[in-house]
């Protein structure tokens, strides 16, 4: 374990083995630290933080700080829990969930870039790339493996689906269904066809996945009038899981805008 001598460790913080600590960062007494991770100098880990083995915390991060919410009582636990393998880099903020006993939580291997912001109460799956200061809002609802452009802003309570890639600079304040290309003020462009291909998809699903797309968005249909369409035959796990997603409960819509 390699702690600088200017770096503020609380004698209550749980360090796992190989961890590294840079100076003048802050760990307070509610966090925990898996093995072999590394938390960079002026890095802030406030309140109740766990952290997955093999993270990267970069200078000037600060994970666990109170949400940007005018109700939050101060005196309530809630935390942040961060998967393994992740890589937070320069000045990403992570804050606290609003609700007592609740964790806002990022799943494994996603790297953020710098100034990258996640809300409070926001759940973020598993291997996404978050670019530079991308905005997530709060209770925003994030799949897996998905590319979220610079500057893009996730207005709160929005979800998004697994393998979708946003353009940079895109406003969102509506679902976007999985494995879609994004861009704008809430505009669909097609399909993620190279995401899927890199991601291991066979040529069966994505065929499939391109059908119940044009249902949706090439038909004409209304959201319901697809829904019922679709579900008159029996679709593989691929293109299930998009209508699955459309069929889910949503407080700000579905994005049926193409461009």
């Amino acid at each position: 374990m390699a702690i600088h001598p200017t770096a503020v460790v609380d004698s209550q913080a749980q360090l796992g083995a190989d961890v590294s600590i840079g100076p003048y960062a802050i760990v307070e007494g509610g966090v925990s630290i898996g093995d072999g991770c590394e938390v960079s100098g002026h890095a802030q880990l406030l309140g109740t933080v766990d952290i997955g083995e093999g993270c990267k915390v970069g200078p000037g991060a600060v994970l666990g700080a109170f949400p940007q919410d005018l109700s939050f009582d101060r005196t309530q636990f809630s935390g942040v829990k961060i998967g393994a393998g992740c890589d937070l880099r320069e000045h990403v903020t992570i804050h606290r969930s609003t609700k007592p006993g609740v964790v806002t939580t990022l799943g494994e291997r996603n790297f953020f870039m710098v100034g990258a912001h996640v809300g409070h109460d926001s759940q973020v799956g598993d291997d996404n790339v978050i670019a530079n200061h991308c905005l997530i809002g709060g209770h925003v609802q994030i799949g897996n493996g998905n590319f979220l452009g610079a500057g893009a802003g996730f207005h709160q309570f929005v979800r998004v689906g697994d393998r979708v890639m946003v353009q940079g600079l895109t406003a969102c304040s509506l679902d976007f269904p999985p494995y879609v290309m994004a861009a704008e003020r809430n505009r669909i462009f097609g399909l993620n066809s190279v995401g899927l291909r890199r991601a291991g998809f066979s040529k069966e699903a994505r065929a499939e996945v391109k059908e119940v797309f044009k249902l949706f968005f090439r038909s004409q249909l209304r959201l319901q009038e697809a829904l019922g369409k679709a579900r008159e035959r029996i679709w593989g796990p691929e293109a299930e899981q998009f209508l699955k997603f459309v069929g889910g409960k949503s407080k700000k819509g579905i994005c049926l805008r193409t461009a």
